[in-house]
């Protein structure tokens, strides 16, 4: 097979991104080129991938509408040239904008919904030319009753969280730092606990992003509560086995968290909001704790002592394995070409 991924286009791939999309991406498209077929992406310059990358701009500055219009245009042209120059089997999207330089090229299409299902156009659920796929029970759930989704629930690499737990001193938030994802509660419960913490993550150059941690996050920030800024893979690992527990307060229906896999993966306990996805992941007493408003939260934290490192990572292994999720991955890929073609065999052609 010849798979041609398709990246959101104003965010690098690789193990070191802080979008979930792109990490996916990353690992799926790896097993992929690792498998023996095919790989070309298109994505913004810095990506990182295994086979071969089509880099389109990496736009600087303000993240505005016709800086983001601008992008889909480019992304859309190198698309076009794609299919013009390769013989392609099927096309996978990941980026939320996926419908605005989808082609209208009869090849196979799959687009995986990384975000909720109501931050996307209703339009998509009607369209027949491409398949859509769900990375969690929860989110298929919140799809039209009309519209069939697949489910592949997201994996991990496990064999990056294998480091040996260590002081356990603080608790540790990390992400996308914007306000959905909630990090000033995180902050306010480690002031209330008065428990260190540390915060890291970008701010991308949203101006929505930008105005909430100027008002919200950094007025919290202080000696024992630490903002770190953007960090790799190396340092998220280490961060993950010396933390005491993961915070996550999410204001979003989570479709998914590697945060909470990687977490668990390293032996590290959870507490999150009962947000989407989040009891899927976490097992409430088991890998942390579910908790539906700050005081539970806060009264959870207290908890995690009784989480077990081990069962954590067994869980982990039973659970979040990458490979598993490539594998599901290739099966949906040979199905949805399959069925493309069976459709194109079985359409009506007219005489010419």
């Amino acid at each position: 097979m010849t798979i041609l991924s398709v990246a959101y286009p104003l965010i690098p791939v690789g193990p070191d991104a802080s979008g979930g999309a792109e990490q996916i991406l990353f690992l799926v498209e790896r097993a992929i080129a690792a498998a023996g077929h095919d790989s070309i992406v298109i994505a913004a310059a810095g990506s990182q991938v295994s086979g071969t990358l089509i880099p389109t701009p990496l736009m600087k500055g303000e993240i505005t509408d016709d800086v983001r219009r601008q992008a889909q245009q480019i992304h859309q042209r190198c698309i076009e040239q794609s299919l013009d120059e390769q013989s392609i089997d099927l096309i996978h999207f990941h980026g939320l904008d996926f419908y605005s330089y989808q082609p209208a090229s009869a090849v196979p299409k799959l687009a995986t919904l990384h975000l909720p299902l109501a931050w996307y156009p209703d339009s998509i659920f009607s369209r027949h030319d491409i398949a859509l796929n769900c990375v969690s029970d929860s989110q298929a759930r919140t799809a039209p009753d009309s519209s069939p989704l697949s489910v592949i629930l997201n994996g991990i690499d496990l064999d990056c969280y294998n480091k040996p737990r260590g002081t356990k001193e603080f608790l540790l938030w990390f992400g996308r730092i914007c306000p959905e994802k909630g990090t000033h509660i995180a902050l306010e419960i480690a002031h209330r606990l008065n428990l260190p913490m540390v915060v890291a993550g970008p701010v991308h150059p949203f101006r929505d992003h930008q105005v909430y941690f100027s008002s919200r996050v950094e007025p919290l920030l202080d000696s024992e509560h630490r903002y770190i800024g953007p960090i790799g893979l190396e340092q998220k690992t280490q961060l993950l086995a010396e933390a005491r527990c993961l915070l996550i307060p999410s204001l979003a229906p989570e479709t998914s968290s590697l945060a909470a896999m990687e977490a668990i993966s390293s032996g590290t306990p959870v507490v999150a909001f009962r947000s989407g996805a989040l009891p899927e992941v976490v097992e409430d007493g088991l890998t942390g704790f579910i908790a539906d408003s700050e005081d539970e939260m806060a009264a959870a934290v207290a908890k995690t002592d009784s989480i077990s490192t081990e069962v954590c990572r067994e869980r982990a292994r039973l659970r979040f394995d990458a490979r598993r999720m490539a594998n599901d991955y290739r099966c949906l890929y040979e199905r949805v070409i399959r069925m493309r073609h069976l459709e194109i065999d079985s359409a009506p052609h007219k005489n010419l």
